[in-house]
């Protein structure tokens, strides 16, 4: 499994939409400029993310985008499987049940399934306020005398 630039960075815009969460709306080409990440890869991204609910959207002058929700209400693992369609290790676990031809008598099948529990359950167990504080307990830490 390998996560894409664009799970990569539905993370940051969302991540950035929640540190400025108290400013309103926050237009893509302002998002695009502090994460430096070009405005067009940033519109097929928010496509994505504002299809399916994670965020809103208002047109106009002051318009832009917001989390729907609070910060801690969105998973790694979920925005991932948005953009990536599936965290799967293996092709033969991206389907439940599994459709694998050889899924009964695979030997090594428990190994894929306990690697993607765990990656499922490790991406599900992280939220954008966890990260967020995260960040900022790293700012704290960061001071010179």
């Amino acid at each position: 499994m390998k996560i894409s630039t664009k799970g990569r960075y539905a993370i940051r815009i969302l991540l950035d939409l929640a540190e400025h969460e108290n400013e309103g709306y926050i237009a893509l080409k302002d998002i695009a400029k502090r994460q430096n990440i070009s405005k067009k890869y940033l519109e097929q991204i928010v496509a994505i993310l504002s299809k399916s609910g994670i965020l809103l959207t208002s047109r106009g002058f002051h318009g832009g985008y917001k989390l729907a929700k609070a910060p801690s209400q969105y998973t790694v693992g979920m925005i991932l499987r948005l953009t990536e369609n599936s965290l799967a290790p293996v092709s033969c676990l991206k389907h439940m049940p599994n459709q694998c031809e050889n899924g009964s008598a695979c030997p090594t099948l428990f190994v894929w399934q306990g690697l993607n529990d765990l990656i499922q359950n490790y991406l599900d167990s992280i939220t954008l306020q966890d990260i967020l504080n995260k960040q900022q307990e790293n700012y704290a830490n960061d001071y010179v005398i």
